[in-house]
């Protein structure tokens, strides 16, 4: 650190510090978005992991089309709507579509956008058309994600007007994905099997916990970028504090997910592993805004508050094949919710009071109905046009072959 100072005293005494700074900056942010973008073969062994093996190959096409659809897509128009440059009362840009310049901000945001898309597809594995779920993609990547990033992150937009805080994306991008996966889980309907003749749950097994669990630690690696890199600079940025209330929140959701699992039963593996992914959702909006202790008490929470989303949903009939919806809709409400509790500089425990509760409740409401709403709407037209679901035969045999007319492990799973 002492040498990195003297070389930026060096070139302040010269006049070239503003350009040094813009550089480290630049790299920094390009750094943090290869990271996210890290984050998809992430999802995809998450997805796999949780669910069997006969759509294996599915989950993978999806997931590549995730980031290749929605990196055309946000090229087109989705960096439009969210940055154009001219906003429409708050609510959308335009301006500067087919995008030309401002390359470090177009690709720090579309790997967001593509993180929006794939937690929906998780959620509707093993039962959705691969041609059906081509033409939601654009859609989240495309429109409703940009227009939330207007709303919040812009610096034009009618919520971060309100005050309202969300550092890295508890709302914008988990939120938006969560609910999304929402109406998707709600109008593909469950998989066959999921209930028996009286409508209680039953368990599907994925096809490997050891992928599942690389996933995860994929992600967790991952969602350093995510958070540290929303700093967006760093010279003169305390990068290090932001890594620290990140990995706190992350460990205390695996740890209380595990032992809330084991109120009834062992300790379930699948429900530890969506802790750790549930404290990375807590903490995204405020893990810049509170401390160590605070990163903690909200990791805590959302352990225990993934485990009894996913067993309340479930219960309920909605089938979400990696527990998606709660993971990062619920979770990412509690996100939203806990920098107005922790927040060291206006937060409730801080003596706020109540000043950061209005925005961010207001945020939460906008958010979430905007991401279920357009998603329903979307998900509704493609159902009753070219359909929304396979048929039941060929969801027995498998996304696989009757979609893709492959297996992921070769002649093996043919032969069995």
């Amino acid at each position: 650190f002492q040498a990195e100072d003297g070389i930026r005293d060096c070139l302040l005494s010269r006049g070239l510090g503003d350009v040094y700074k813009r550089q480290v900056d630049s790299l920094w942010i390009v750094i943090a978005g290869i990271l996210v973008m890290f984050m998809q073969p992430g999802f995809m062994l998450v997805e796999t992991g949780f669910t069997r093996s006969k759509n294996s190959v599915n989950i993978v096409m999806k997931n590549f089309m995730d980031f290749s659809v929605g990196a055309v897509s946000y090229w087109a128009f989705g960096f439009a709507l969210a940055y154009g440059g001219t906003t429409l009362g708050g609510f959308l840009a335009y301006g500067n579509f087919f995008l030309e310049g401002d390359s470090i901000t177009y690709f720090f945001q579309v790997v967001f956008a593509a993180t929006a898309a794939t937690i929906v597809s998780g959620a509707v594995a093993e039962r959705t058309k691969f041609s059906a779920y081509l033409l939601f993609q654009p859609f989240i990547c495309g429109v409703i994600y940009p227009i939330v990033t207007h709303w919040v992150w812009s610096g034009q937009g009618w919520l971060g007007d309100l005050g309202f805080i969300d550092f890295a994306g508890s709302g914008v991008v988990h939120m938006v994905g969560g609910f999304a996966a929402l109406a998707g889980v709600q109008i593909v309907g469950p998989r066959i099997g999921k209930y028996d003749d009286d409508g209680n749950p039953q368990v599907i097994p994925g096809s490997s916990m050891v992928a599942g669990a690389l996933g995860v630690f994929i992600l967790w690696f991952g969602w350093y970028g995510f958070n540290v890199g929303s700093a967006l600079a760093a010279v003169d940025v305390n990068l290090a504090a932001i890594a620290v209330t990140t990995t706190l929140s992350a460990a205390s959701g695996s740890i209380t997910a595990m032992y809330t699992s084991m109120i009834s039963g062992k300790p379930n593996v699948g429900m530890t592993l969506n802790g750790a992914l549930a404290g990375l959702v807590g903490i995204t909006a405020g893990c810049a805004n509170v401390n160590n202790l605070g990163a903690v008490l909200i990791g805590l929470v959302s352990g225990v508050l993934v485990v009894y989303s996913i067993n309340f949903l479930e219960k309920r009939g909605f089938d979400d094949a990696v527990g998606a919806i709660s993971v990062h809709g619920i979770c990412g409400i509690w996100g939203v919710l806990a920098v107005a509790i922790f927040d060291t500089a206006d937060g409730l425990v801080y003596g706020g009071g109540t000043t950061l509760f209005g925005p961010q409740l207001i945020g939460i409401l906008a958010i979430g109905a905007w991401a279920y709403g357009t998603s329903f709407l979307v998900f509704k037209v493609i159902d009753s046009t070219v359909g929304l679901r396979v048929t039941a035969e060929e969801e027995i045999a498998g996304l696989d072959a009757s979609e893709h007319g492959t297996s992921a492990y070769g002649d093996f799973i043919t032969k069995k």
